[in-house]
């Protein structure tokens, strides 16, 4: 089977390091009537962009620090019907079990950020490894096995870091829409920037962390629009399960 390395470098759509760009730059750019995507045969593979002939997308949200924000998050979700990925780290994880139960009650995915919030591209593969399978004992030990969606600290990441991921039977999780909420923008700066920048299959990042003042207004916005524009709101999950149907087909 064919892995993909899905990617679209429109205007504040993605940031990747320079790593990533330079290791792009040896892939070859294929485009199907699905999904447009960048891979090389059995090479290891970060989900950043759905099927795009299906009028889906994905709300995301990071979660590495704070308590504050999340209820209200999770309030608005609710009122909208909305199911969203919460990627959070271990070690949030540990210190507000009551608010990852609350996400979990609302039928929200939950991901992992690793343990500790640091960027892998700092950490030696077995650091990241130890970091990860500390990760998956605190979700283990508060009731949350086997979650399998990973989304590197930061966003960084690499060929080698998404091979050690997947050796240990995660899917790499990135995004191609990104308002900046944890900057505070401004509330019509972060819905101007997601309702203009959205197209079918398109993971959107925010952030439910103390720094995302403006995200939860936003969201009353955001969401309906989204809605309004005939897009569903899918769970990462169910976009993986249709890339995975995308790249059988390619095969």
């Amino acid at each position: 089977m064919n892995h993909f390395y899905t990617i679209r470098l429109n205007r504040k759509k993605i940031i990747l390091s320079t790593v990533i760009v330079l290791a792009a730059a040896i892939l070859i750019w294929t485009q199907t009537p699905s999904i447009m995507a960048m891979f090389t045969k059995d090479e290891p593979a970060a989900l950043s962009k759905g099927n795009e002939d299906l009028e889906d997308v994905a709300v995301t949200f990071n979660i590495s620090w704070g308590e504050e924000k999340v209820e209200s998050i999770l309030e608005v979700l609710e009122k909208e019907e909305v199911q969203a990925t919460f990627f959070v780290s271990g070690e949030w994880a540990e210190r507000h079990p009551d608010l990852l139960e609350a996400i979990s009650e609302g039928t929200h995915e939950i991901g992992l950020l690793g343990y500790r919030y640091k960027s892998y591209l700092d950490q030696e593969p077995e650091q990241i490894r130890q970091d990860l399978i500390k990760a998956q004992e605190v979700m283990d030990k508060l009731g949350y096995e086997d979650i399998r969606l990973l989304r590197t600290p930061h966003g960084h990441l690499n060929e080698e870091i998404i091979e050690l991921a997947e050796s240990m039977q995660f899917q790499v999780v990135h995004w191609n829409v990104n308002p900046d909420d944890w900057e505070n923008p401004g509330v019509e700066s972060i819905i101007d920037e997601v309702m203009e920048q959205t197209e079918n299959g398109d993971i959107i990042l925010l952030h439910a962390s103390d720094s995302a003042k403006q995200t939860a207004e936003a969201l009353e916005t955001v969401l309906p629009g989204l809605k309004n524009k005939g897009y569903g709101l899918i769970t990462i999950s169910e976009m993986v399960n249709q890339a995975k149907a995308d790249t059988e087909l390619i095969d």
